[in-house]
């Protein structure tokens, strides 16, 4: 039986992912909470970042007082740029918090520049343009009234400088929208691989299923009729014997022996034989379509009906058999069915009404139906077959028939039980 394996898993450095893109990607690595090592380097970096702007502006603009500044508002200028700094470890668990917080830190700190402009794009990122909009907007107009009454005149009008913050907010918006898009992007495709392997793994399982209920019936179908007419041959040759053990009948000849000897062992070769020709049709790799011809000989088709109704009749079965013509121009696999469903009731008759006389009745062509009947009489009484049954083997017909759009009924019909079917022919 030929398998593909499931997909594996793609491997994931999750040391060079955010924590979030990691958890989405490897959820069984852990909780997404936790930093990965890449998240420690981006933080760091950008905290000695934030830290270095703000002791650049400090120096250059805080100390030496270059817009005139009071000596409150240069306090609170430094106390609040720290403070900015410090908050950007905590960034991704409270952005919105943060984005709000900086955008009145930005109203009188010099300072916390940079860390103003981290905390922006981390809102894009983390939440979205619906949050992060609102906020860069109530940053440019909150750094009016500063802009207005501080920044100097030397260095331009103040709308102008509105207007750059604005722009800076806008680009510092986008690239967060952008980074955000592209690692929502790489979790759809990752739920997506994921849907998609799981899907394989159910088709397989269920290819594996139906391959194992093929396998049970061709070994049924195979199995059941042969050992069946090995049980009748030795049956006989066993009543033979106790009867004349008992002295009720002459002793078995010589050649007796020898001719039911011959047909037990001739029945078992057939039944090794058709055993091995179905292990070579399962071992075929490829398509169902091409499993249909073994390697170790011809499938069963409607050319053999008369041979396998003629071995019934060596086992000494009465079998009445009417066999159309147009049925050996039926497509292969449904010639094997056909096989199948007369054999299944010639060994059904077998084993539950030994010596009933059998009805087979098989007609039809490839441009109508096809009609399968087998019919037995029905014993009399509470009998018992000592050949034993699966009792899978009208299951498994069942399942053929379905395969072919066909229909299968069993009923009991004056005194006779009747095996029935009905098969159209698609082309």
């Amino acid at each position: 039986m030929a398998e593909t394996a499931a997909p594996a898993s793609p491997r994931v450095d999750r040391w060079m992912l955010p924590g979030a893109l990691a958890d989405a990607v490897d959820p069984a690595a852990g909780p997404g909470s936790r930093r990965t090592p890449r998240d420690w380097a981006v933080d760091i970096t950008l905290f000695l970042v934030a830290v270095t702007v703000a002791v650049v502006e400090l120096v250059t603009v805080v100390v030496p007082d270059a817009f005139g500044l009071p000596l409150w508002l240069r306090i609170v200028d430094l106390v609040l740029g720290g403070l900015l700094c410090l908050s950007l470890w905590w960034r991704r668990r409270f952005p919105v918090a943060l984005g709000i917080a900086a955008a009145f830190v930005a109203a009188v700190s010099n300072t916390a520049f940079a860390a103003l402009a981290i905390l922006l794009f981390s809102v894009a990122l983390h939440r979205g343009w619906v949050v992060a909009v609102p906020i860069a907007a109530a940053q440019a107009l909150l750094a009016v009234p500063y802009m207005v009454t501080y920044f100097p005149a030397s260095f331009g009008p103040p709308l102008l400088w509105i207007l750059v913050i604005l722009l800076g907010a806008a680009l510092l918006v986008a690239a967060g929208l952008g980074v955000r898009a592209r690692r929502q992007l790489v979790v759809a495709l990752r739920l997506r691989a994921d849907a998609e392997r799981r899907e394989h793994a159910r088709e397989l399982e269920e290819s594996r299923r139906g391959e194992r209920q093929r396998i049970a019936r061709e070994m049924h179908d195979v199995l059941a009729h042969r050992i069946s007419l090995l049980s009748v041959h030795a049956g006989a040759l066993e009543y033979r014997t106790s009867m004349a053990e008992d002295g009720s009948a002459a002793p078995p000849t010589a050649a007796e022996v020898r001719s039911a000897v011959r047909v037990v062992r001739a029945n078992a070769a057939q039944a090794l034989e058709e055993l091995r020709e179905v292990l070579d049709l399962l071992r075929q790799p490829g398509a169902e379509g091409d499993r249909e011809t073994a390697r170790g000989g011809p499938q069963p088709s409607a050319e053999r009906l008369p041979e396998l109704v003629e071995e019934a009749r060596r086992s000494g079965q009465q079998v009445r058999a009417e066999i159309g013509p147009g049925v050996t121009e039926l497509r292969p696999q449904l010639q094997r069915t056909v096989y199948r469903i007369v054999q299944e009731g010639l060994t059904n008759a077998r084993k539950h009404a030994p010596g009933a006389a059998v009805d087979v009745l098989v007609r039809g062509g490839p441009d109508g139906e096809v009609l399968v009947e087998v019919a037995n009489g029905v014993p009399i009484g509470v009998t018992t077959s000592e050949i034993p049954g699966a009792g899978t083997g009208l299951t498994g017909l069942a399942e053929r028939v379905a395969l072919h759009g066909g229909e299968l009924t069993r009923d009991v019909c004056n005194g006779r039980f009747r095996l029935r079917v009905r098969i159209p022919c698609v082309p």
